[in-house]
């Protein structure tokens, strides 16, 4: 079984060396490097369902995504959950509270089968003070982070549902969506209850919107875990 193989199906097994060079602040690092990081790497694997980590807990660990899907959330002050943003295979969490120690402001759960591959405080320490340019990676997907979290409130604070929903579909399909002859395909990683707790609405109005959507041939909904996006210049629309 070659590494990469093992990497993405069997954490137990992995070596390391592909599940750090598929992240971004690795990335660049020399093969040496890399063995580097391979050798601080320890793993752990989640079910679907399973609690991550909570609001409160101590983030002492950078934690890489080797595969799966988790959400990251919170609750508003009304104790509904709001979704802030999915983490996919090459996403990491937990890097800014590396640089300076802190606390998790939001929960993580596993979406589906989760392997991780976690790095501890101290050793991302000696990574750093060695490769300086990590630290510049960090701020950089930091800044991407914070710009996704901005869009996000601005939908959901000042747009209407169809442009809430539009926004959405449109974000699922850049990170989700395959191109066939039927349009933009979308295996939704995500359930109905959270695609309308992502957007701040009801989990009615927005079955109301899909099926109006699909009623106006924009999408086609079938079953609960696949949305085929037939018209996104129509979808672009709401947005713009």
């Amino acid at each position: 079984m070659s590494n990469e193989t093992c990497c993405s199906h069997n954490c137990a097994t992995c070596s390391g060396k592909n599940c750090a060079s598929k992240v971004t602040i690795f990335s660049a690092l020399p093969d040496d490097q890399l063995n580097q990081v391979t050798s601080l790497i320890t793993r752990k694997s989640y079910e679907k369902g399973d609690q991550i980590f909570s609001l409160g807990d101590v983030s002492d660990k950078l934690y890489i995504l080797n595969s799966g899907t988790m959400k990251i959330f919170t609750y508003t002050k009304e104790g509904k959950e709001q979704i802030l943003y999915l983490l996919n295979e090459g996403d990491f969490l937990g890097d800014l509270n590396l640089l300076k120690k802190g606390i998790f402001k939001f929960n993580g759960v596993a979406l589906e089968k989760v392997n991780l591959c976690i790095i501890d405080k101290n050793d991302f320490d000696k990574l750093i003070h060695e490769n300086p340019s990590i630290i510049m990676k960090v701020l950089e997907y930091a800044h991407d982070r914070i710009s996704t979290l901005e869009s996000l409130v601005q939908t959901i604070t000042t747009k209407n549902a169809d442009t809430r929903l539009a926004a959405l579909l449109i974000n699922l399909s850049e990170n989700y969506g395959v191109e066939t002859k039927f349009g933009i395909e979308i295996s939704l990683p995500i359930s109905r209850e959270d695609m309308a707790n992502y957007i701040s609405l009801t989990r009615e109005t927005l079955s109301r919107k899909l099926s109006a959507f699909q009623s106006e041939y924009i999408i086609e909904v079938i079953g609960t875990k696949k949305i085929i996006i037939k018209n996104m210049e129509l979808l672009m629309n709401f947005v713009n």
